[in-house]
């Protein structure tokens, strides 16, 4: 039957609308013989639910809202590829944001989701959350990723940003480099700040002298303050920038230049986005897994979705991957 209803299943089977949506919807309280009987009616006038309606039913949108700080690049494309692998596996579709740069964009944002969305995947590492989280009401499911400090109670995944950094420090230390500048990510991002931090406590534990360059996490940022750093008369044996887009950045200015990566200036980048593997040399950087952030974050809110409850904050450590670009400094 050509567009087939529930109200046709319900009559071919000689039940109710309510018994034909019980069973094709997975309730329990259905006997199994029903629930035979309707299967094999829907299958034989080829009756597909509709998707509206059923959410409807459930108080559901079958959609999580995605709240990101930024779209362009390839860290935010590896998050979503790894949200949109979850949510498909589960059925659900992702309604996709931009906050932009402040705090109003991404409130704003929040509130053009509500009411189309079933929960949220919010990362805000560089506004004030507090502010943000105030128009994010505590009945709408949410899983925070990698979220400035707030006193929200809220499912919540972080990256050891400062312990990552630091871990790489001490590979560069031990490499032989003793002249590391950090090109750093912008003020009052969290995750820039983290790494800051974590750069300037593991170079003061080696006897070391921090020096810090500043930058926006874009690749330009890495090519204008290694031109920088080149034209500088201070010594400079090892460039750790706060992510791998400002490293290539500035391994294209040296390159450029004619310097020797790394056998004058070691670089290291943070995050392991896939064009790390990929340069000449490749780089040396602090691996996330950044798809499986992405996953990670739309498996936790589902289980919430479905009413489970998740106050947990979760840590992930990031992972040293060794590459070309920090070759043992003879």
């Amino acid at each position: 039957m050509a567009n087939a209803t529930i109200r046709d299943v319900a009559r071919e089977a000689a039940v109710s609308v309510a018994s034909v949506s019980r069973v094709l919807n997975g309730h329990d309280n259905v006997r199994p013989e029903l629930r035979q009987r309707v299967e094999a009616v829907a299958a034989r006038l080829g009756y597909v639910p509709h998707a509206g309606a059923r959410n409807l039913s459930l108080s559901r949108t079958g959609s999580i809202g995605v709240v990101l700080p930024d779209l362009h690049g390839e860290f935010f494309s590896e998050i979503l590829r790894g949200m949109d692998r979850e949510a498909s596996a589960r059925g659900l579709q992702l309604l996709l944001t931009n906050m932009h740069a402040d705090a109003d964009s991404g409130i704003v944002a929040l509130k053009a989701m509500r009411g189309r969305v079933d929960g949220m995947v919010v990362m805000a590492p560089h506004v004030d959350a507090d502010e943000l989280f105030a128009h994010l009401p505590p009945s709408v499911p949410a899983v925070l990723v990698n979220c400035a400090p707030h006193h929200q109670q809220r499912a919540e995944l972080h990256v050891d940003n400062a312990g990552g950094a630091a871990v790489m420090v001490e590979h560069l230390v031990a490499s032989g480099r003793r002249a590391i500048v950090h090109i750093a990510g912008p003020a009052g991002n969290i995750d820039a700040d983290e790494r800051r931090r974590g750069y300037v406590a593991a170079i003061e534990r080696a006897g070391l002298e921090p020096r810090i360059v500043e930058g926006d996490f874009q690749e330009e940022s890495g090519e204008r303050a290694a031109r920088a750093l080149l034209a500088d008369a201070v010594p400079v044996d090892a460039i750790f920038a706060g992510n791998d887009m400002m490293a290539i950045g500035a391994l294209m200015a040296l390159r450029d230049a004619g310097i020797d990566v790394p056998g004058r200036i070691a670089i290291a980048g943070f995050d392991d986005i896939p064009l790390a593997r990929f340069v000449t040399p490749s780089l040396t950087t602090m691996r996330i897994d950044i798809a499986a952030l992405g996953m990670r974050a739309v498996a936790r809110l589902t289980d919430m979705i479905g009413g489970g409850t998740d106050t947990q904050i979760e840590q992930t450590m990031p992972q040293l991957v060794v590459r070309m670009t920090t070759a043992i400094h003879n």
